[in-house]
Protein backbone atom coordinates (compact mmCIF):
# COMPACT_ATOMS: atom_id res chain seq x y z
CA UNK A 1 0.00 0.00 0.00
CA UNK A 2 1.36 3.52 -1.33
CA UNK A 3 -1.31 5.33 0.09
CA UNK A 4 -1.47 8.93 2.62
CA UNK A 5 -3.52 8.07 4.71
CA UNK A 6 -5.63 11.35 6.78
CA UNK A 7 -6.14 9.80 9.95
CA UNK A 8 -8.59 11.21 12.92
CA UNK A 9 -6.37 10.37 16.32
CA UNK A 10 -8.53 9.43 19.25
CA UNK A 11 -7.55 10.74 22.76
CA UNK A 12 -5.15 8.59 25.04
CA UNK A 13 -2.89 7.89 21.73
CA UNK A 14 0.19 9.07 21.08
CA UNK A 15 1.61 9.74 17.63
CA UNK A 16 3.58 6.68 17.00
CA UNK A 17 0.86 4.31 18.59
CA UNK A 18 -1.64 5.74 16.37
CA UNK A 19 0.95 5.11 13.61
CA UNK A 20 1.64 1.20 14.54
CA UNK A 21 -2.42 0.76 14.77
CA UNK A 22 -2.70 1.49 11.62
CA UNK A 23 -0.04 -0.87 10.46
CA UNK A 24 -2.02 -3.86 12.24
CA UNK A 25 -5.37 -3.13 11.00
CA UNK A 26 -3.95 -2.71 7.58
CA UNK A 27 -1.01 -5.34 7.37
CA UNK A 28 1.22 -3.29 6.35
CA UNK A 29 4.83 -2.89 7.50
CA UNK A 30 6.41 0.87 6.59
CA UNK A 31 4.74 3.79 7.11
CA UNK A 32 5.39 6.85 9.61
CA UNK A 33 3.31 10.38 10.26
CA UNK A 34 4.31 13.88 9.87
CA UNK A 35 3.71 15.54 12.57
CA UNK A 36 3.02 14.47 16.53
CA UNK A 37 -0.31 15.22 18.21
CA UNK A 38 -0.25 14.94 22.17
CA UNK A 39 -2.07 12.06 23.55
CA UNK A 40 -4.54 14.40 24.70
CA UNK A 41 -5.19 15.48 21.29
CA UNK A 42 -7.62 14.15 18.83
CA UNK A 43 -7.97 15.01 15.32
CA UNK A 44 -6.31 15.03 11.90
CA UNK A 45 -2.94 12.61 11.53
CA UNK A 46 -1.00 12.11 7.98
CA UNK A 47 0.12 8.95 8.50
CA UNK A 48 2.43 7.33 5.11
CA UNK A 49 2.59 4.44 3.74
CA UNK A 50 4.76 2.40 1.63
CA UNK A 51 6.62 4.64 -0.88
CA UNK A 52 4.76 7.36 0.55
CA UNK A 53 6.93 7.63 3.35
CA UNK A 54 9.24 9.48 0.74
CA UNK A 55 7.37 12.42 0.29
CA UNK A 56 6.72 12.44 4.11
CA UNK A 57 8.22 15.78 4.42
CA UNK A 58 6.67 17.74 2.12
CA UNK A 59 3.94 17.48 3.87
CA UNK A 60 5.33 19.07 7.06
CA UNK A 61 5.90 22.30 6.89
CA UNK A 62 2.32 23.26 5.89
CA UNK A 63 0.18 25.39 8.39
CA UNK A 64 -2.09 23.94 11.04
CA UNK A 65 -5.91 24.67 12.89
CA UNK A 66 -6.40 23.47 16.37
CA UNK A 67 -9.58 23.90 17.86
CA UNK A 68 -9.11 23.94 21.88
CA UNK A 69 -10.25 24.22 25.56
CA UNK A 70 -8.48 26.37 27.99
CA UNK A 71 -9.34 26.86 31.34
CA UNK A 72 -8.06 29.44 33.79
CA UNK A 73 -6.96 29.48 36.90
CA UNK A 74 -4.25 26.75 36.86
CA UNK A 75 -0.96 26.02 35.61
CA UNK A 76 0.32 22.26 34.73
CA UNK A 77 3.78 21.14 34.38
CA UNK A 78 2.84 19.99 31.24
CA UNK A 79 0.38 23.05 29.88
CA UNK A 80 -2.38 20.60 29.63
CA UNK A 81 -5.06 18.70 32.02
CA UNK A 82 -2.42 15.74 32.24
CA UNK A 83 -0.16 17.50 33.98
CA UNK A 84 -0.04 18.37 37.74
CA UNK A 85 -0.90 21.58 38.92
CA UNK A 86 1.97 24.17 39.81
CA UNK A 87 0.15 27.25 40.16
CA UNK A 88 -3.16 28.80 40.92
CA UNK A 89 -4.46 32.12 40.28
CA UNK A 90 -8.25 33.78 39.12
CA UNK A 91 -10.25 31.89 37.42
CA UNK A 92 -12.92 34.82 36.56
CA UNK A 93 -10.98 36.13 33.02
CA UNK A 94 -13.09 38.92 31.49
CA UNK A 95 -14.27 38.64 28.17
CA UNK A 96 -12.82 42.68 27.12
CA UNK A 97 -9.53 41.20 28.55
CA UNK A 98 -9.64 38.34 26.86
CA UNK A 99 -10.56 39.54 23.52
CA UNK A 100 -7.82 42.10 23.76
CA UNK A 101 -5.16 39.70 24.57
CA UNK A 102 -6.03 37.38 21.85
CA UNK A 103 -5.87 39.58 19.64
CA UNK A 104 -2.34 40.54 20.74
CA UNK A 105 -0.60 37.35 19.82
CA UNK A 106 -2.21 37.81 16.08
CA UNK A 107 1.06 37.70 13.65
CA UNK A 108 4.71 36.61 14.46
CA UNK A 109 5.63 36.07 17.67
CA UNK A 110 8.61 34.26 19.80
CA UNK A 111 7.54 31.11 21.48
CA UNK A 112 9.51 28.99 23.98
CA UNK A 113 8.82 25.25 23.71
CA UNK A 114 7.37 23.59 26.64
CA UNK A 115 9.80 21.10 28.10
CA UNK A 116 6.72 17.88 27.98
CA UNK A 117 7.76 17.79 24.00
CA UNK A 118 9.10 15.18 21.60
CA UNK A 119 12.09 18.11 20.75
CA UNK A 120 15.53 16.37 21.60
CA UNK A 121 18.32 17.54 23.32
CA UNK A 122 21.47 15.79 23.00
CA UNK A 123 19.23 13.10 21.37
CA UNK A 124 16.94 12.56 24.32
CA UNK A 125 13.63 13.64 24.22
CA UNK A 126 12.49 16.74 26.37
CA UNK A 127 9.64 14.58 27.72
CA UNK A 128 12.05 12.40 29.28
CA UNK A 129 14.03 14.65 30.87
CA UNK A 130 11.03 16.48 32.03
CA UNK A 131 9.62 13.44 33.69
CA UNK A 132 13.28 12.79 35.52
CA UNK A 133 12.89 16.61 36.68
CA UNK A 134 15.88 17.78 34.67
CA UNK A 135 14.55 21.15 33.10
CA UNK A 136 17.09 22.18 29.80
CA UNK A 137 17.72 25.80 28.10
CA UNK A 138 15.22 25.52 24.86
CA UNK A 139 15.71 28.14 22.19
CA UNK A 140 12.82 30.33 21.56
CA UNK A 141 11.79 30.05 18.11
CA UNK A 142 9.26 32.34 16.05
CA UNK A 143 5.79 30.97 14.97
CA UNK A 144 3.05 32.81 13.47
CA UNK A 145 -0.34 32.91 14.29
CA UNK A 146 -2.94 33.82 11.55
CA UNK A 147 -6.08 33.67 13.38
CA UNK A 148 -7.12 33.44 17.49
CA UNK A 149 -10.99 33.27 17.21
CA UNK A 150 -13.26 32.61 20.99
CA UNK A 151 -15.69 30.83 20.01
CA UNK A 152 -17.04 30.21 23.10
CA UNK A 153 -16.57 32.25 26.97
CA UNK A 154 -17.80 30.18 30.06
CA UNK A 155 -15.15 31.30 32.79
CA UNK A 156 -13.10 29.40 33.76
CA UNK A 157 -13.40 27.89 30.34
CA UNK A 158 -12.70 29.24 26.95
CA UNK A 159 -13.09 27.83 23.21
CA UNK A 160 -10.76 29.13 20.89
CA UNK A 161 -9.98 28.16 17.17
CA UNK A 162 -6.30 29.31 16.24
CA UNK A 163 -4.49 28.75 12.45
CA UNK A 164 -1.31 28.65 12.83
CA UNK A 165 2.02 28.34 11.71
CA UNK A 166 4.23 24.36 11.95
CA UNK A 167 5.97 24.31 14.63
CA UNK A 168 3.42 26.18 17.20
CA UNK A 169 2.58 24.58 20.62
CA UNK A 170 -1.12 25.25 21.38
CA UNK A 171 -0.47 24.42 25.29
CA UNK A 172 2.47 26.83 25.27
CA UNK A 173 0.26 29.25 23.80
CA UNK A 174 -2.48 28.75 26.43
CA UNK A 175 0.21 28.98 28.90
CA UNK A 176 1.35 32.27 27.42
CA UNK A 177 -2.14 33.98 27.38
CA UNK A 178 -2.95 32.96 31.13
CA UNK A 179 -0.06 34.98 31.83
CA UNK A 180 -0.51 38.26 30.09
CA UNK A 181 -3.57 38.36 31.34
CA UNK A 182 -2.48 38.10 34.91
CA UNK A 183 -3.17 34.59 35.95
CA UNK A 184 -2.85 31.09 34.74
CA UNK A 185 -4.01 28.63 32.20
CA UNK A 186 -4.00 25.49 30.75
CA UNK A 187 -5.18 23.06 27.77
CA UNK A 188 -8.06 20.63 28.75
CA UNK A 189 -9.04 19.95 24.71
CA UNK A 190 -7.32 20.18 22.09
CA UNK A 191 -8.30 19.18 18.42
CA UNK A 192 -6.23 19.21 15.11
CA UNK A 193 -9.15 20.04 12.44
CA UNK A 194 -6.94 21.11 9.33
CA UNK A 195 -3.54 20.47 7.97
CA UNK A 196 -3.03 22.64 4.77
CA UNK A 197 -5.26 21.59 2.35
CA UNK A 198 -6.42 18.58 4.24
CA UNK A 199 -9.44 18.62 6.02
CA UNK A 200 -10.22 16.45 9.26
CA UNK A 201 -13.85 15.83 7.98
CA UNK A 202 -12.10 13.73 5.01
CA UNK A 203 -9.94 12.09 7.54
CA UNK A 204 -10.96 8.29 8.75
CA UNK A 205 -11.17 7.04 12.47
CA UNK A 206 -8.49 4.39 13.89
CA UNK A 207 -12.08 1.96 13.82
CA UNK A 208 -12.92 2.29 10.60
CA UNK A 209 -9.44 0.76 8.88
CA UNK A 210 -9.63 -2.43 8.50
CA UNK A 211 -7.62 -4.69 5.66
CA UNK A 212 -11.01 -6.58 5.69
CA UNK A 213 -13.89 -4.34 5.56
CA UNK A 214 -14.51 -2.62 1.87
CA UNK A 215 -15.98 0.16 3.51
CA UNK A 216 -12.93 2.46 3.78
CA UNK A 217 -13.32 6.37 3.64
CA UNK A 218 -12.27 6.72 0.25
CA UNK A 219 -11.64 10.61 0.99
CA UNK A 220 -9.40 9.11 4.05
CA UNK A 221 -7.36 7.78 1.17
CA UNK A 222 -4.52 9.48 -0.99
CA UNK A 223 -3.07 8.73 -3.60
CA UNK A 224 0.97 10.23 -3.49
CA UNK A 225 0.00 12.76 -6.86
CA UNK A 226 -3.39 13.56 -5.15
CA UNK A 227 -1.95 14.20 -1.89
CA UNK A 228 0.52 16.44 -3.44
CA UNK A 229 -1.62 18.51 -5.33
CA UNK A 230 -0.58 21.55 -3.84
CA UNK A 231 2.56 21.28 -6.06
CA UNK A 232 3.51 22.51 -9.30
CA UNK A 233 4.27 19.74 -11.66
CA UNK A 234 6.26 19.68 -15.01
CA UNK A 235 5.95 16.69 -17.86
CA UNK A 236 9.01 15.15 -19.38
CA UNK A 237 10.03 12.78 -22.00
CA UNK A 238 12.78 11.82 -23.72
CA UNK A 239 16.63 12.23 -22.74
CA UNK A 240 15.64 13.85 -19.53
CA UNK A 241 13.29 11.17 -18.66
CA UNK A 242 16.29 8.22 -18.91
CA UNK A 243 18.26 11.55 -16.63
CA UNK A 244 15.81 11.81 -13.74
CA UNK A 245 15.27 7.71 -13.87
CA UNK A 246 18.95 7.40 -12.51
CA UNK A 247 18.28 10.69 -10.08
CA UNK A 248 20.61 13.51 -12.35
CA UNK A 249 19.37 16.97 -12.31
CA UNK A 250 17.66 18.48 -15.84
CA UNK A 251 16.55 21.84 -17.38
CA UNK A 252 12.94 22.96 -16.79
CA UNK A 253 10.63 23.88 -19.57
CA UNK A 254 8.75 26.23 -17.96
CA UNK A 255 10.14 28.79 -15.12
CA UNK A 256 9.45 26.95 -12.10
CA UNK A 257 11.29 27.46 -8.82
CA UNK A 258 10.28 25.00 -5.19
CA UNK A 259 9.36 21.54 -4.95
CA UNK A 260 7.33 19.96 -7.76
CA UNK A 261 6.35 16.94 -9.24
CA UNK A 262 7.62 15.34 -12.17
CA UNK A 263 5.21 13.52 -14.16
CA UNK A 264 6.21 10.78 -17.30
CA UNK A 265 4.10 12.28 -20.85
CA UNK A 266 1.28 9.50 -19.13
CA UNK A 267 1.00 11.76 -16.52
CA UNK A 268 2.33 8.83 -14.36
CA UNK A 269 4.38 10.58 -10.72
CA UNK A 270 8.23 9.57 -10.94
CA UNK A 271 10.06 11.94 -8.84
CA UNK A 272 9.72 14.74 -6.44
CA UNK A 273 12.53 17.67 -7.36
CA UNK A 274 13.44 21.00 -6.13
CA UNK A 275 13.35 23.46 -8.79
CA UNK A 276 15.96 26.18 -9.05
CA UNK A 277 15.66 28.83 -12.11
CA UNK A 278 14.79 26.03 -14.33
CA UNK A 279 17.59 23.40 -13.38
CA UNK A 280 15.54 21.08 -11.35
CA UNK A 281 17.56 18.19 -8.92
CA UNK A 282 15.88 15.27 -8.02
CA UNK A 283 14.65 14.96 -4.22
CA UNK A 284 12.79 11.93 -3.77
CA UNK A 285 12.59 9.14 -6.89
CA UNK A 286 9.13 7.17 -6.03
CA UNK A 287 8.14 3.48 -7.14
CA UNK A 288 5.10 3.29 -7.74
Amino acid sequence: MNKVILLDKTEGLTSQQAVSLVKRRLGIKKAGHTGTLDPLATGLLIVCTGEATKISRFLTDMPKKYETTIKFGERTDTFDSCGAVTATGNAGADLKTLEETLAGFLGKTRQLPPMYSALKKAGRPLYELARQGIEVEREEREVEIGELKLLRFEPPFADLLVACSKGTYIRTLADDIGIKMGTFAHVTRLRRTAIGPFDVKDSARPEELDARSTGFKASAFLELDEALGFLEEVNIEGRELKRIQNGAPFRARVPLSGSIRIKDPEGKLLAIGEAVRGLVKIERLLHL
